[in-house]
């Protein structure tokens, strides 16, 4: 043990030493070790620098744990900047714009008995906490008390050390309907909270049992702000208070687990943690960790990078949430967010495909099939308990964003794992054609404007339906997706071409005069006043400067009709040259989004958020990739950090963390529903990816540094390799690339049409 020690004590020195030399450090400890969950959390309403906060969890974890500093019931649950903790809570937030569903929390308190937050609450100090994936430590100065948290899936261990007083425990069930019972005898309180953010049926309820090892000399319920000695409150807002007289130092251990679907499999649950004490599940949670973030082991890079990389890659292995259980027979069942019935098989929630479809997906499909493939079965779940498939599950449908990119989702996943598949894809490819022609119970299921843009072949402006250029050109992507998912399951010949003509339908809303997407009213008019850096009503969190590029399945397509490629490369260029003004749209005001590309000073560039997060990448398909791999390194140096303001925008489900860990390992999915991933340049020396089938890729960059982030030739299994992609299919029966570096740009290599990447034009 002692020896493990003075290992990883060394290689933190040594860490240090290479950071602050800004050396190149060759042999970095564990990956779990540079894990930083508090990156991202310095944010708020009006700036997002990730809008997270730290989970503890494990990976897809049904249930994750955070400390508790905004308000019940605030999105913001744990901001950086706070000075207080009111308690730790059970969450499943996925972001704060859409809120928690289920939470409850504990505090622990000491002295006088104080139950309600404002009065609980206790000042804490960074230098005092400890945050890891699987672990969190930190001493409330209030109550001189210190917490500790390890979860399972569906569980968790709570570890309180106390001083010699009058010591409590409070359990808060939230308002909004909620429920607690104390039992002393047993040593348990059980309880469910109600409160969610919608997407839920009427009967939900979260349900949870709390076990303690230490009789209550102490036992009282809340009801709203009345604390009586009842063990039992259902009311609004219930909660409990257990208390005991407690020794200087003394530990007191609880175990905690819930469940949607009753009491019972909640005590079911509980068996998550075995036997295993406090410091044995700890150490089962750091080994899962590692396990995890240890099959992209990357080389040859700066201690910041190994903490940023490695601190994106833990957030891209949180959503989508595990939302199924085991029952008594080890088969998996899921409370349904969508007919309030438990239902046999797979569910997962809180993800949001009009983020999640550009790169966490593709990451899932490429590391993790398997994962993938249940994700599929609870999609297909979700369709038949709904009707619909969800594009923002939290946990149920909810009514945000556009697109109908549950498309791709189920397009690519089929597509990149075809060969090895165990699941209803004939259903699923229905419900994508269900969702594709009809409008849903809300504007964001199924397609808003479905009639508009079926005959008229885009969504016009002016009719009573924002975003009409998004929708546009998201649609015509999905219907891309869906013609390459036609074609591999060989449909009729006519319903495969539909849909690869309505794939053409951006072009409808490009303006030749202006070389930008532009909105378009129903008579085929262009709308009047148009500013291509405008945040207009046509577009969705953006402007045209960074909607014009959402063509992802066909830049060709693109490059002509802006011209040729110069055109093309002059308008790429002028998304960095142009300043970065914010023009809001008439009558709105300035959203966070807005702010946070002005401060980041790379023109109209606004990596913060993703509907430009692939247009770096477009110069390889009109023969410029060293432009590529210029800016993609720009971006990772000056957006990511592995520090509290460490995103320049929304860390969304795990989208933004995943185009640093493909763009770091040097390519990344333009277009998902297809076989390629295009070319930028890799940030460490080396990489090597564990595949599930058993075979790696190993990137070879040894020239690699911070000036040489241009590739000068590059070979593929020791064959010369010209191409500004790679293919999927290719990559899963294992490679070694090796890239030469340097630091001025190659502008003879991929050049070449056939060099270019994947586009509908030229299919």
């Amino acid at each position: 043990m002692q020896k493990t020690k003075n290992f990883n004590y060394l290689c933190i020195i040594f860490l240090i030493s290479g950071f602050l030399n800004g050396q190149t450090v060759k042999e970095p400890p564990g990956p779990i070790d540079h894990v930083n969950p508090l990156m991202g959390t310095d944010s708020d309403f009006s700036l997002s620098s990730g809008n997270v906060y730290p989970a503890i969890a494990m990976p897809w974890g049904m249930n994750f744990w955070t400390p508790q500093t905004g308000k019940n019931g605030d999105g913001w649950t744990y901001t950086y900047n706070a000075r207080t903790i009111r308690g730790f809570k059970q969450t499943h937030q996925p972001s704060p714009w859409m809120n928690d569903y289920g939470q409850f929390s504990l505090m622990p308190v000491t002295g006088k008995l104080r139950f309600t937050e404002k009065d609980r609450k206790s000042w804490f100090s960074h230098k005092a906490e400890k945050a890891t994936p699987y672990y969190y430590k930190v001493f409330l100065a209030d109550h001189n008390v210190t917490t500790e948290i390890t979860p399972t899936e569906r569980a968790a261990r709570f570890r309180f050390t106390f001083p010699e007083d009058d010591s409590y425990i409070v359990v808060d069930a939230y308002d909004k309907g909620s429920y607690v019972k104390v039992i002393p005898e047993e040593r348990k309180i059980m309880g469910y909270s109600t409160r969610n953010s919608g997407g839920v049926p009427e009967n939900f309820k979260n349900y949870f049992v709390i076990e303690f090892d230490k009789a209550f000399e102490v036992s009282k319920t809340f009801r709203d702000s009345v604390l009586t000695d009842a063990l039992t409150s259902e009311s609004d807002h219930s909660g409990a208070v257990i208390g005991f007289k407690t020794n200087r130092g003394e530990q007191v251990n609880a175990k905690i687990a819930s469940s949607f679907i009753s009491f019972e499999q909640a005590e079911r649950n509980l068996g998550e943690i075995e036997a295993l004490n406090f410091d044995q599940l700890k150490e089962k949670g750091r080994k899962v960790w590692n396990r995890e973030l240890e099959r992209i082991q990357v080389e040859g890079g700066t201690a910041e990078q190994y903490k940023t990389f490695y601190s994106c890659l833990y957030r891209t292995l949180l959503f989508p949430r595990k939302f199924y259980e085991y029952d008594e027979t080890g088969n998996a069942v899921h409370y349904s967010p969508y007919n309030g019935k438990v239902e046999p098989g797979y569910m997962f929630t809180d993800t949001g495909f009009w983020d999640t479809f550009r790169a966490l997906f593709p990451f899932l499909n490429l590391m993790y099939p398997d994962l993938n493939e249940k994700i599929q079965e609870g999609l297909l779940n979700a369709y038949k308990e709904s009707g619909w498939l969800p594009e923002w599950a939290s946990p149920g449908l909810r009514n945000i964003m556009i697109g109908n990119n549950s498309a791709s989702i189920v397009a690519e996943a089929f597509l990149k794992n075809r060969d090895n598949y165990d699941y209803d894809i004939k259903t699923l490819y229905e419900a994508l054609l269900h969702g594709a022609n009809n409008e849903g119970p809300m504007t964001a299921v199924g397609r808003a404007g479905v009639s508009y843009y079926n005959h008229l072949g885009y969504v016009p402006s002016g009719v009573d339906l924002r975003q009409s250029v998004s929708r546009t050109l998201e649609y015509a992507y999905d219907d891309f997706a869906i013609y390459q998912l036609a074609r591999a399951l060989k449909r009729p010949e006519k319903e495969i071409n539909l849909y690869r003509q309505r794939s053409l339908n951006y072009k409808k809303v490009f303006d030749p005069e202006t070389g930008f997407m532009r909105g378009r009213l129903r008579n085929g008019d262009f709308v009047e006043n148009f500013n291509p850096i405008q945040w207009s009503r046509d577009f969705t969190e953006g402007n045209s400067m960074h909607y014009t590029w959402s063509v992802f399945h066909d830049i060709k397509g693109l490059i002509g009709l802006m011209g040729g490629r110069q055109a093309f490369i002059r308008q790429l260029d002028t998304v960095f040259t142009t300043p970065s003004a914010i023009v809001p749209r008439e009558g709105g005001g300035i959203i966070h989004e807005m702010r946070e590309m002005q401060i980041a000073d790379m023109g109209q560039y606004a990596h913060g958020n993703q509907p430009i997060q692939h247009m770096i990448y477009l110069y390889n398909y009109a023969g410029q990739p060293w432009k590529t791999q210029y800016w993609v390194r720009e971006t990772m140096n000056r957006m990511y950090r592995p520090s509290p303001d460490g995103y320049c925008g929304d860390e969304d489900n795990g989208q933004t963390s995943a185009w640093y860990v493909f763009s770091a390992l040097g390519f990344y999915p333009v277009t998902p529903a297809s076989d390629q991933y295009v070319l930028g340049a890799p940030l460490f020396e080396k990489a090597t990816l564990q595949l599930e089938n058993g075979n790696r890729i190993i990137l070879n960059a040894p020239g690699n540094s911070s000036q040489n982030r241009y590739i000068l030739d590059m070979h593929y299994n020791d064959k010369n390799y010209t191409k500004n992609y790679l293919s999927h299919r290719e990559l899963l029966k294992g490679a070694v690339i090796d890239f030469e570096m340097g630091n001025t740009p190659d502008k003879k290599r991929g050049t070449r049409q056939e060099d270019f990447p994947y586009s509908l034009s030229a299919d």
